[in-house]
């Protein structure tokens, strides 16, 4: 049954806030860590995966997820996830030791990985070809800009309560959320095949390895064993997850599908996009914060200019592709990102806020122009019984190009910062040394303790962290426009004609389409 159009409203006005709250939930604690660590005790292992276990579940299951939603209901599906978001946001509030927090975390990302693909399977199942443009634009600004909204919200509430109003809001919103996905109609898929349960496997251990072995890896050391070992199985539960795909009846994911320009070069530049974004944030966030001397909420509202040119043109987008093509917006997105990201290499420790703003707003039109024509290029080269997997293809290449981007940009800053304080560390005190070697935040907070006569080793060690700043910055930006210049070849023209559209069109004529159903 076609939707009226208060109803697509009403889907799409509950899906960006659902995909919003579990994408702003992955940065809403990168300003509390410091607030974390003296309530519960925790180490800086325990908080790397207070933020990374949700990361890693989210990453492993949610190709899984999104094939269970076309198979089982879309609505379903979201259901199930927000119902574990939120029961697992709301327990931290009494459950608060570290590895309580940790397990919990990644609860709710089993439960997001089961919101995101089903926010973005229901639009575009239930929107009409003319009219899904706009709505995936929407859902995609949303989700763009969900990570700006989770340091805006965290900073603010760390000004008013304790760590724990994160959670707290967070669950309540989850909750609403949740009642409102009781009001929309069902989506499934028109045909019903055996779950793939080899392929499930195979791609949870090859997608989570991947995402495990490279966030641990830019935390300890890449040679670590349990490092060597994540990485190696991925590479081959991924050999294994191809073989298994190309075999199966009714795979969980035909790997054949990347042999279509349009979705190939949606993946990859959405993979792209988060890779340099999530990294930017990892090393914004810290600049502003320890070089610069903002607070939780300035810092974050130093990024909040991001949200405007992202949403507006993540909305224009569908018009512009339209007009020129997907190579063009794609290319001309990623080249804006990288540029903005060369530009911010340029900053030191006495550059200003316009220094850090008019990049900052070039890479952002980059991820306006660029994400939304990605993300349709994706759904729209896969048939309409299929949206759930095309979605959580879109999901899954998010969090681990966010995955690559936070390995490739803490590696970096963490190597250029060991190899420059080795100048400093002969003119620090035999009491501070480890403090200063070990990272900028344990130089200043020696410092701090010592006394003001000891400021110039943080001024020192302030330029060392401000270079490696900006080799990773600069680093970030090469990996954009490498991927700039790989899709100006691989992306399809104008007259580029999506398998999906055509497969939905045949659906049709034979009164095959995937079944929506109002409740």
């Amino acid at each position: 049954m076609e939707l009226t159009t208060g109803r697509r409203r009403w889907l799409l006005f509950v899906n960006i806030v659902a995909v919003s709250l579990v994408v702003a939930t992955m940065s809403a604690l990168y300003t509390s860590l410091p607030d974390i660590a003296v309530a519960t005790g925790a180490t800086q292992a325990q908080l790397t995966w207070i933020i990374d276990s949700y990361t890693l579940a989210l990453a492993a299951l949610v190709l899984t997820a999104g094939a269970l939603g076309d198979r089982f209901g879309r609505r379903a599906t979201l259901i199930v996830g927000l119902v574990l978001f939120t029961a697992a946001s709301a327990l931290p509030i009494w459950l608060d030791s570290p590895l309580w927090v940790i397990a919990l975390r990644a609860v709710a990302g089993v439960g997001a990985a089961f919101v995101m693909p089903s926010t973005l399977s229901l639009l575009t199942a239930s929107f009409p070809s003319e009219r899904r443009g706009t709505a995936v634009g929407m859902w995609a600004g949303f989700a763009g800009i969900g990570g700006i909204v989770g340091l805006l919200s965290s900073g603010l509430m760390l000004q008013i309560w304790s760590w724990k109003s994160i959670f707290v809001v967070y669950s309540v919103v989850g909750l609403l959320v949740l009642l409102t996905a009781f009001t929309i109609g069902e989506s499934v898929a028109s045909r019903h095949g055996r779950p793939d349960v080899l392929g499930s496997v195979f791609s949870a251990l090859a997608v989570g390895g991947v995402v495990f072995g490279l966030i641990e890896g830019a935390h300890t050391s890449f040679g670590e064993p349990l490092v060597v070992v994540a990485l190696v199985a991925a590479v081959v539960s991924l050999i294994g997850f191809v073989l298994v795909e190309l075999r199966a009846t009714d795979p969980l994911l035909d790997v054949r599908y990347f042999r279509r320009r349009g979705f190939t070069t949606g993946s990859v530049a959405v993979g792209m996009q988060f890779l340099t974004i999530f990294g930017f944030f990892l090393l914004m966030v810290q600049y502003l914060q320890l070089v610069k001397g903002y607070d939780a909420l300035s810092a974050s509202l130093a990024l909040a200019p991001m949200v405007i040119p992202v949403m507006v043109f993540s909305l224009l987008s569908p018009r512009i592709t339209a007009r020129v093509g997907l190579r063009v917006v794609t290319v001309v997105g990623l080249a804006a990102i990288a540029t903005g990201m060369v530009l911010l290499s340029r900053l030191g420790v006495d550059s200003t806020y316009w220094e850090i703003l008019w990049p900052l707003l070039v890479a952002s039109v980059g991820l306006g122009v660029s994400t939304a024509p990605a993300t349709s290029a994706i759904v729209s080269d896969i048939s309409v019984d299929e949206q759930g997997v095309a979605a959580a293809v879109n999901d899954a290449m998010r969090e681990v190009g966010a995955a690559i981007g936070i390995a490739i940009s803490g590696s970096i800053l963490a190597g250029s910062y060991a190899t420059g304080i080795v100048d400093v560390l002969p003119g620090v005190p035999e009491s501070g040394r480890q403090a200063v070697e070990s990272s900028f935040a344990g130089a200043v907070e020696y410092v701090t303790i010592a006394g003001p006569a000891l400021q110039g080793i943080v001024d020192a060690a302030a330029e060392v962290f401000a270079t490696g700043i900006s080799d990773a910055m600069f680093a970030l930006g090469m990996v954009a426009a490498g991927a700039a210049v790989l899709l100006l070849f691989v992306a399809p023209g104008r007259r580029y004609v999506p398998h999906g559209e055509s497969e939905s069109g045949d659906a049709v004529a034979a009164g095959a389409p995937a079944r929506t159903r109002l409740s």
